[in-house]
């Protein structure tokens, strides 16, 4: 029967005429609706609202903008580190670099002849004449340093070579620090939601609370549900909005220290890196606080 009935509906309203202009005033209407809400809170609940969602975000933004700060530097020790190859005497070595190229992985491959080392060591320590007991070898690069154990491992079992030698505790303080930014901003989003979220659901279950008896009789009229709903998802989404313009603001004093920090050590500052924190602090405020609200909608308001 219900289905039947939605059936008629959908079909009825597919025949009426759209009225642009009536459009237009529905949703002028809701967002005047969303307007008076924000008004009806208060202004010292709103600006306790937006000061605490501000406080959240700026915390996730400063700690998002260090993380790809850290990622940087990751990677700059990564793009170092080195995996050094030693030939057998008998080896060719054009013939080890072809195979070493097509393992997965390993972003160059550069040799140093014995030769060439032998005569680098001979000046460095000003040894007299004597036979080179210096291989051939091989200077591997991988593009992520968390490969390095892989291609090592590949490398070990081809022909021709006789040892490997990188950098493990190196490696390994890589990977380290690469697991812990990674867990510490997943735990710092998971975090800042659950905070967001929850303060806007208080906040959206007084707001039905105040509106109670003028929300029964826009139901007995027989408006439709989306219109009770969309002003409280807007008065969510503008906290989380303005909550994440003011966090965008202590970011500048940020920047200008990691910047610094990047000369001092001689690293890339990461290319729009500020844009991105700005965007992506304006795109989670905004979205939390309207996933916040649709929550309590659900929770607090039965349409």
């Amino acid at each position: 029967m219900d289905n039947s009935r939605q059936q008629l509906k959908r079909t009825v309203k597919k025949h009426i005429p759209k009225d642009w202009l009536c459009e237009l005033r529905i949703a002028y209407r809701i967002l005047m609706e969303s307007v008076n809400d924000i008004l009806r809170t208060g202004w010292v609940t709103n600006i306790i609202i937006i000061t605490t969602m501000a406080a959240i975000l700026t915390i996730f933004g400063v700690l998002f903008r260090f993380t790809l700060s850290l990622s940087t530097f990751a990677a700059e020790l990564g793009n170092v580190l080195e995996i050094s190859v030693y030939l057998r005497s008998s080896a060719a070595p054009d013939n080890v670099m072809d195979r070493i190229r097509t393992v997965k992985h390993v972003k160059s491959v550069k040799l140093i002849s014995k030769t060439e080392a032998w005569n680098n060591l001979r000046k460095d320590l000003g040894l007299h004449d004597m036979d080179n007991p210096l291989p051939d070898t091989l200077r591997v690069r991988v593009d992520k340093p968390e490969s390095t154990v892989e291609v090592c491992n590949s490398i070990k079992q081809m022909a021709g070579v006789e040892d490997i030698g990188y950098a493990k505790e190196l490696a390994k303080k890589i990977q380290i620090l690469t697991d812990v930014v990674r867990t510490t901003m997943f735990f710092v989003v998971a975090i800042s939601a659950a905070l967001t979220i929850t303060i806007i659901n208080n906040t959206i279950r007084l707001v039905i609370q105040a509106r109670k008896d003028e929300i029964e009789i826009m139901r007995l009229m027989g408006v439709s549900n989306w219109y009770i709903k969309i002003p409280l998802v807007i008065q969510g989404a503008f906290y989380g909005f303005i909550s994440s313009v003011i966090a965008v603001l202590p970011l500048n004093c940020v920047q200008g220290l990691l910047i610094q920090m990047h000369k001092f050590f001689l690293i890339p500052v990461p290319v729009f890196a500020q844009n991105i924190v700005i965007i992506t602090l304006l795109l989670i405020g905004t979205s939390f606080g309207a996933c916040g609200s649709l929550w309590s909608i659900k929770k607090h308001l039965q349409v």
